[in-house]
């Protein structure tokens, strides 16, 4: 599992990407649409930085700041650390250790972003596998009550 490529995790799954000046609102509504824990913010198609679940909720929640007006460009991580996708995963994992975050925006040899990879990457079948049991669980709960 640590050996897989990162080109090969990210595969068939487009890169999810904002505007500097998105508010952290709409950000945050992208990520809960997608179900995704982070953004690339580009400029000009090349990375800016990174919004991340964590900069909502301790740069704007626990800031208070006013999510509807307050631009990612004011809250994100910028000039994030960034993996080539020839990289495996476990180097991923072993940087995103060594950097304390759980986001590595994946970008090519001319820093295009590509994709992202997280640190639930590294639980692969095994957690689709518990979000599989969990769903059916609560589809046999509300069929049952």
């Amino acid at each position: 599992m640590p050996n897989r490529l990162i080109r090969d995790i990210i595969a068939g799954r487009p890169a999810v990407t904002t505007a500097q000046n998105t508010s952290v609102r709409a950000a945050c509504r992208l990520m809960a649409e997608k179900h995704i824990g982070a953004l690339l913010v580009v400029e000009k198609g090349f990375i800016a930085g990174i919004f991340t679940e964590r900069d909502a909720l301790n740069k704007v929640l626990a800031g208070n700041l006013d999510p509807d007006t307050t631009p990612l460009s004011q809250v994100m991580v910028s000039n994030p650390q960034t993996i080539g996708p020839d990289k495996p995963l476990g180097y991923a994992l072993q940087f995103m250790v060594d950097g304390g975050f759980r986001h590595v925006p994946v970008v090519d040899d001319r820093g295009v972003p590509l994709g992202m990879v997280s640190a639930r990457d590294a639980l692969g079948q095994d957690m689709v596998q518990l979000e599989q049991n969990q769903r059916f669980r609560e589809h046999l709960e509300e069929n049952i009550a």
